[in-house]
């Protein structure tokens, strides 16, 4: 089993890709990347999960969205839930310039048989696709008290906020289940540009051990904020294990 994270650039950015492979017990790394666009992003899916590969997909974008305007369900329950570790989500409607790329983004998915995914019984094969969003994420596999800012401030805050998350990453993440030990990561880098990249594919890599966390675990340890109709968000639970 496969699982597929995609930190999606909802308009016309790169988009972080992350594949990871199940053996076992343990979670491997197959490649880890950015694709300059969504047919890039989709070509590279086809490479890595064939057309019948068992795959998990993990998106952090909104590829369900019902509401021609205002706020989904799920964005309301992750402000409501998460907005205290300021992991509050941005709102997606069918106005914004961004939808119809991202739910197009879905339903490619779609076409090929990765069908959504916010029931699922737990370590049975096949093609499914999630919506995750990588803040709350981090808030419960890394018992945060508050997010880690890496996204905004200046390029010293970034790179330390980088730091911040690849160090959990690569010292937490073994110590869950499934576990996910990766020898190497790229270090942070020094400039703007090249900081983003690092910054999309860490995303990547979280949206893919989320991906692996459902699968694995179902509601067990997992929650879904919003469902089929309304749009839904899967984030593992709090402490999802010990670390």
């Amino acid at each position: 089993m496969k699982f597929i994270g995609v930190d999606l650039g909802w308009s016309s950015n790169p988009s972080g890709v992350c594949c990871l492979a199940l053996q076992g017990m343990q979670l491997e790394l197959v490649d880890l990347r950015r694709e300059s666009s969504f047919a890039e992003v989709l070509a590279w899916i086809d490479r890595q999960v064939g057309a019948t590969d068992a795959a998990m997909i993990a998106i952090d974008a909104p590829t369900l969205i019902p509401n021609q305007t205002g706020m989904r369900s799920p964005d309301r329950l992750a402000h409501k839930i998460f907005g205290r570790y300021h992991a509050g989500c941005y709102p997606a409607n069918l106005g914004l310039p961004f939808a119809e790329r991202t739910v197009g983004f879905g339903l490619s998915l779609e076409a090929r048989n990765f069908e959504h995914a916010p029931e699922i019984l737990p370590q049975t094969l096949g093609r499914y696709q999630i919506e995750v969003f990588p803040h709350p994420a981090m808030v419960h596999l890394f018992g945060l008290e508050r997010i880690i800012k890496y996204k905004k401030g200046t390029v010293s805050d970034r790179r330390s906020g980088l730091a911040i998350l690849r160090q959990h990453i690569l010292e937490d993440l073994p110590k869950l289940e499934p576990r996910l030990d990766l020898k190497i990561l790229p270090e942070v880098p020094l400039r703007g540009v090249a900081i983003k990249a690092l910054e999309d594919q860490l995303d990547s890599i979280i949206c893919a051990y989320v991906a692996a966390h459902w699968w694995y675990w179902g509601l067990e340890k997992n929650l879904v904020l919003g469902d089929r109709e309304e749009g839904y968000i899967v984030v593992p639970a709090p402490f999802a294990a010990s670390i």
